[in-house]
């Protein structure tokens, strides 16, 4: 059985989800952010960067919310959330997967905490729109992408799109909610009616509109 330390809609829901796609048992720790656990000592031994989430599967702690969510889909391929490792789509799917995390995962901290990467805090404003921006730019690239595929892979659901799901419904608080970017906004839809995701975001508490 696997344990997931999360808290509702952070970065854990993307590997919430994940493990219910794949149908595998697990348990749900909650950190405790509102009292800082994450950065506890018990937490800390689990991930020393003091973020959320942690898997712990085998007895090995594993974080990175990428990292987590390939290591489940790899390891149950009957739920078919990755091509297959000979498929021409894995190449595509790497793509997607190190794409998001870097381009939305990495620009929406800054959003969220711009004075971790201001020199002071009259720059601080100035970080966030800029992060802002350049989330805006990715959500449109995707967007045109979307406009001629289902899935971020074609016709193939994958990790990936639950992935991009969960940074649509972050950009809510963005000046300009990618929810208002009709291909994302279809995508979005498609996504949440999956029943493994409908089951996550209720656990988490999470209500409708999810995005």
């Amino acid at each position: 059985m696997y344990i997931l330390y999360y808290f509702p809609g952070n970065a854990s829901l993307m590997p919430h989800m994940v493990l219910r796609e794949i149908g595998a048992s697990f348990e749900l720790r909650l950190v405790d952010r509102a009292n800082n656990a994450q950065k506890s000592t018990e937490y800390l031994a689990l991930n020393p960067n003091g973020l959320i989430p942690v898997l712990v599967a085998d007895n090995r702690a594993i974080y990175e919310t990428a990292a987590i969510a390939m290591y489940l889909a790899d390891r149950h391929p009957e739920a078919r959330l990755a091509p297959e490792h000979k498929s021409p789509l894995r190449g595509d799917y790497y793509k997607w997967m190190f794409h998001i995390s870097n381009a939305l995962q990495t620009e929406f901290r800054s959003w969220f905490y711009p004075s971790e990467y201001a020199a002071d805090s009259g720059c601080v404003e100035s970080v966030k729109l800029a992060a802002a921006e350049r989330l805006g730019t990715t959500f449109e690239r995707i967007d045109k992408h979307l406009s001629a595929n289902t899935w971020l892979l074609g016709n193939q659901f994958s990790a990936a799109d639950l992935y991009l799901f969960m940074f649509v419904r972050w950009g809510r608080s963005l000046p300009s909610p990618p929810r208002l970017i009709p291909s994302l906004a279809d995508h979005a839809r498609r996504v949440s009616d999956r029943p493994a995701v409908r089951a996550a975001l209720s656990q988490e508490g999470i209500a409708e509109p999810y995005v």
